[in-house]
């Protein structure tokens, strides 16, 4: 059996460009289940205590946020790339509530790329990412470079 190749290597994150990353539904189920697990503040657990804070409505936590943004990332594009990971991330921003029943949709910008020194096969890779809601609020960005191996070392 031939293993796959992925779609996606270094060569392909030219900077400048945009990358969509789909759209997700948010629902009040994944949002008690997350914070349940990891973050039980009761704006994230009770519409009440959610209507009743400063978020306006069951909220999601940042985290919860953060991971369904990896897991949008993971389909858009990473789970076919040559990704390596990553040596950490530069920041990230929680600008609105992501309430129960809004649209995610996100986007990756690609800031720079530059070619590791010690590893040639390697690139780093600088992304910007934005989520919107369905009314084009932005409400979370996040910003870290990626490693990716290159598809052809030699040829570059």
């Amino acid at each position: 059996m031939r293993e796959h190749s992925p779609r996606y290597a270094y060569e392909d994150f030219v900077p400048g460009s945009d990358w969509p990353l789909g759209a997700k539904l948010v629902t009040a189920e994944e949002i008690i289940d997350f914070a349940t697990q990891f973050d039980p503040q009761p704006f994230h657990l009770d519409e009440a205590a959610g209507k009743a804070s400063i978020l306006g409505g069951l909220a999601a936590s940042g985290w919860h946020t953060v991971s369904m943004f990896m897991r949008m990332l993971c389909d858009a594009y990473l789970l076919d790339s040559t990704s390596q990971g990553a040596p950490g991330i530069d920041y990230v921003k929680w600008k609105q509530p992501v309430l129960a029943g809004d649209t995610l949709i996100g986007k990756t910008t690609i800031l720079e790329r530059r070619l590791s020194k010690s590893k040639p096969s390697l690139g780093f890779v600088k992304l910007h990412h934005a989520l919107f809601n369905q009314n084009d609020v932005l409400v979370c960005e996040l910003e870290h470079t990626a490693m990716f191996s290159l598809r052809e070392p030699s040829s570059i």
